[in-house]
């Protein structure tokens, strides 16, 4: 299978079933660009689109080629999905992603502010191409887990569940996530009455008491309709229209 896309326009979306794939994440879906003489293929993950507080995080990731046939390093050689992985495992795996010379990544961070004006949607997107334009070199092409992005400036490939496929998009998870849960420490520093450090701006049901007691911070996104209704209710209790501080 070669790649066709050409142009920042161009992707493609690869739910991969009519594939023999991995359960684990591998080099299949990079050596198709690489086959073809791209070297630098770039995987592509966000953390934070569904939380009611904190910012969106994507994270682009380019590994090389030669660990196609050398293998991963021994302290990468952690399978699936960094979702499912202990928050210790992360960390460790963040590290050594960081102490690894030959990887290339950058990292792309939205705020709720922006969230909030442009929509999660536009801001996931937009921390994506933040991330990618981080890269030198730039990526050829990016592996994109999840659904297209239209407004890709990178020719892509999008794959469901491409981060329990790609060893690309696996790294470009950890660093996302991790990035993102270290945030939320440094904002549970700042707002501790709100557990961010715990839940790390999910929509937990301590966060959800914890937003309805004390009212939303400056990083809550107000146009998420759970803090919108807090919002209206403390405004409605308060008998004027204005926005909401913290405690």
């Amino acid at each position: 299978m070669s790649a066709t896309n050409n142009t920042p326009s161009d992707s493609l979306l690869l739910p991969l079933d009519g594939l023999d794939m991995p359960v684990r994440p591998d080099f299949r879906l990079e050596h198709i660009y690489w086959q073809d003489g791209h070297r630098h293929i770039a995987g592509v993950d966000e953390a934070g689109r569904g939380p009611l507080a904190g910012p969106v995080v994507a994270a682009a990731a380019v590994l090389p080629v030669e660990w196609a046939t050398e293998g991963l390093p021994e302290s990468l050689q952690r399978p699936n999905d960094s979702k499912q992985l202990t928050e210790k495992i992360r960390e460790e795996l963040f590290a050594a992603i960081h102490s690894e010379t030959e990887i290339h990544f950058g990292i792309g961070i939205i705020d709720a502010a922006v969230i909030d004006d442009i929509n999660i949607l536009q801001a996931t997107h937009r921390a994506m191409n933040a991330a990618l334009a981080q890269l030198v070199p730039p990526a050829a092409h990016a592996l994109v887990d999840g659904r297209p992005v239209p407004t890709l400036a990178t020719p892509q490939t999008a794959i469901i569940k491409g981060d329990a496929k790609s060893h690309s998009i696996a790294a470009a998870s950890i660093l996302a996530k991790v990035t993102r849960d270290r945030l939320m420490r440094e904002y549970h520093e700042q707002w501790p009455e709100y557990g961010f450090a715990q839940h790390k701006g999910y929509g937990t049901a301590a966060h959800q008491a914890a937003l309805e007691q004390h009212g939303p911070c400056p990083i809550h996104r107000r146009s998420f309709a759970p803090v919108r209704a807090v919002v209206r209710c403390v405004e409605q209790s308060r008998g004027q229209v204005r926005q909401v501080q913290c405690h």
